[in-house]
């Protein structure tokens, strides 16, 4: 998909402030820091309209971003950040739980994995949680330029143990560096949007 127009929305902490056009809607979840800004980026052609940062747990509501006047990718804090408190993490968990229960235009759901480690029990939990609601799940497994072309079909087939990925489910191995993966995420995008 070419993307001519991108721009962030809202920056959403609750259902009153979602976008009422009812445009289909793909959100993003993952750990902190695991490279949802990166793959929006990647994505779209642009350099920071999702800004990635340094510093995990920096994504704290809601972000609305409108792709091309058709649809939002939202981006959902990150999870699995020590150093937030019991109360921000017990906040932002409320928020999310909002999103995903009572969102009708929500099509899918990308859980964005790092293709290096093994998914988290974090990573588990929301898979977890997502098919308990369910909603159809892609997993991103990013940073693939990371790891020697030989093992990655080892890496790959990790992560879809781990969380133990439903048949229907897709899982695309993905670089935000060096783009592979992006036409095959597009080509699976557009049948929700």
């Amino acid at each position: 998909m070419k993307v001519t127009n991108a721009e962030i929305v809202i920056s959403a902490v609750s259902k009153k402030q979602y976008p009422g056009d009812q445009l289909p809607e793909i959100a993003l979840a993952g750990r902190s820091n695991v490279g949802k800004s990166s793959f929006i980026n990647k994505l779209i052609n642009r350099k920071n309209l999702a800004r990635t940062s340094s510093k995990p747990g920096k994504t704290q509501t809601l972000n609305f971003y409108k792709i091309n006047e058709m649809f939002y990718f939202v981006d959902v804090p990150g999870y699995g950040y020590a150093k937030v408190s019991k109360k921000e993490r017990e906040k932002w968990g409320g928020m999310m739980e909002e999103y995903f229960e009572t969102r009708d235009n929500l099509k899918a759901v990308l859980l964005i994995t790092d293709i290096r480690h093994e998914p988290s029990e974090d990573d588990v939990l929301m898979y977890d949680f997502l098919k308990h609601f369910e909603l159809p799940v892609i997993v991103i497994a990013t940073k693939l330029d990371k790891i020697p072309k030989g093992k990655r079909a080892k890496h790959l087939q990790r992560t879809i143990q781990t969380l133990q990925v439903e048949t229907s489910d897709i899982v695309i191995p993905f670089s935000a560096e060096t783009g592979e993966g992006k036409d095959e995420a597009w080509g699976i995008l557009k049948s929700y949007i």
